[in-house]
């Protein structure tokens, strides 16, 4: 009988790790509503925890490194993942919504942004002790706000409803513009698109499958023509999605789908859990090329950040900044900034210009590199 058994079982990596990943969003499913609304969690602080339970330091029933998988993997998921949430960041907006807002908007992506980078910076150097160049190159991974993290805090929950509708817009619209400078070329290709769908729609070319998974697959080829073109592919996507619902065409055709919400169960999940079980722990530990990295220190630097990346800018500009109308908006404004897959993104491609000069990282961290320090940092 346990020879059979031993036979018949095949407990590998990758089949624990469908049946944890599955298994956990079938129970966050089951208490969706408990969870986020009477807990107020969202599922990536949860999915992140599952990865680290089941990772390496813990469980060891899932193990990324035993998959072979090079860093370009994580790169490029969180690439398709990040892309997918500002695509539909820009469509869910209301229509026309930057050209009645557009200097709340600004105020966020521009002075806001440049004050959380230096902050973070001088933080990062005072702290860790690092060189100022390569501080600066830090706090740019940790500058921008997460669009897949801020939308699990300002969609779908009673909290989230308890935010005023202007401030929830705001903040989005920040998430899809702190990236780069590819806007037009994404309006132009939303733009297009919504007019191509329109017809198809009204001439019964489509059927209603592939309707919705147009959305799906406009988003990717975004990512596709601005990865390709050396634009800022996040950007593409979010102006992408702009275009696309100028009109709320589409957003009144699929707005009792939630398909949003479907994907991002199931693929911003997926991504934490796989997160957490990478996080690489023995690193917050004095190593070779990093002495000055220490527990304490990284802890004091993240309080550090999250008590004045972001407040105190955002209290001094509250008077500038239409949408935020009093000061305990701007409290809650100048507080919500997270760090999540955005970060991860920058942070590798930030180590792949360091390590090559492009924006492909190598497989694995260089052993011997004149750069290695900040590299390893």
């Amino acid at each position: 009988m346990g020879s059979w058994l031993s036979k018949q079982l095949e407990p590998t990596t990758a089949h624990f790790t469908y049946l944890i990943l599955s298994a956990f969003l079938l129970v966050y499913a089951f208490f969706s509503d408990f969870i986020r609304n009477r807990l107020h969690l969202s599922e990536p602080p949860l999915a992140t925890l599952v990865g680290i339970i089941s990772g390496p330091q813990v469980l060891n029933v899932i193990n990324p490194e035993s998959w072979h998988w090079q860093d370009t993997v994580t790169q490029e998921a969180a690439r398709v993942i990040v892309s997918l949430q500002v695509f539909t960041v820009g469509l869910e907006l209301p229509r026309a919504y930057f050209s009645r807002h557009w200097r709340s908007v600004g105020m966020m992506v521009l002075p806001v942004m440049t004050f959380s980078w230096l902050v973070t910076a001088a933080f990062v150097y005072g702290v860790l002790g690092t060189k100022w160049s390569t501080a600066l190159v830090i706090s740019a991974c940790l500058a921008p706000t997460d669009p897949v993290l801020a939308a699990a805090v300002l969609q779908g929950s009673r909290f989230s409803a308890r935010v005023p509708r202007r401030l929830r817009h705001m903040l989005s619209a920040e998430t899809g513009c702190n990236d780069g400078l590819g806007l037009a070329v994404g309006l132009f290709l939303g733009h297009y698109s919504n007019r191509a769908l329109r017809i198809a729609e009204r001439r019964d070319w489509i059927d209603p499958s592939s309707f919705l998974a147009f959305y799906i697959l406009l988003a990717l080829l975004t990512v596709g023509i601005g990865s390709t073109l050396g634009l800022d592919d996040f950007l593409v996507a979010f102006g992408a999605g702009l275009g696309f619902a100028w009109d709320g065409w589409f957003a009144n055709k699929t707005k009792e789908t939630h398909l949003s919400s479907i994907l991002e169960l199931l693929l911003n999940s997926s991504m934490f859990v796989y997160f957490g079980a990478i996080v690489p722990w023995q690193k917050f530990a004095p190593q070779e090329s990093t002495p000055f990295i220490t527990l304490g220190k990284l802890v004091g630097l993240l309080v550090l950040i999250l008590l004045f990346r972001r407040i105190p800018i955002v209290l001094l500009l509250k008077p500038f900044i239409p949408d935020i109308r009093t000061y305990r908006e701007a409290l809650f404004c100048g507080h919500f900034g997270p760090m999540g897959l955005g970060g991860l993104f920058l942070v590798i491609e930030a180590r792949a210009r360091l390590e090559t000069g492009e924006s492909i990282p190598l497989p694995r961290p260089p052993e011997n590199h004149p750069l290695k320090t900040e590299i390893e940092t």
